[in-house]
């Protein structure tokens, strides 16, 4: 991502909040800054699925509602498919995630 991307990631962060919580169930995703963590739901608004905020393995916070592999650790954050989609798709081959340049 450029230098414009970069920019929006960081107001959009400042804006909606650093961190990011997940249902595990249907995939709502809500946007939360750290002294707002205590506050929290445990379950989903809208399906009361499990919420998920922090990795289940290392405690670590994450920032993408796509993230499913923790990046401190690398354990699963949540399951990699959700109503039978993947999450996140495979590297197509000559990105630069595939190791091309």
């Amino acid at each position: 991502m450029g230098e414009a991307g970069d920019w929006l990631k960081e107001e959009r962060r400042k804006t909606l909040g650093d961190w990011v919580s997940v249902c595990l169930s249907c995939g709502l995703a809500q946007r939360y800054f750290e002294e707002w963590e205590a506050d929290l739901p445990a379950a989903c608004p809208q399906c009361s699925g499990e919420m998920r905020w922090r990795c289940p393995s290392c405690g670590a916070r994450f920032t993408s509602a796509f993230t499913v592999e923790c990046e401190a650790c690398g354990g699963e954050l949540r399951p990699r498919e959700l109503f039978g989609t993947p999450i996140r798709k495979g590297a197509r081959p000559g990105s630069r995630r595939s190791g091309s340049p």
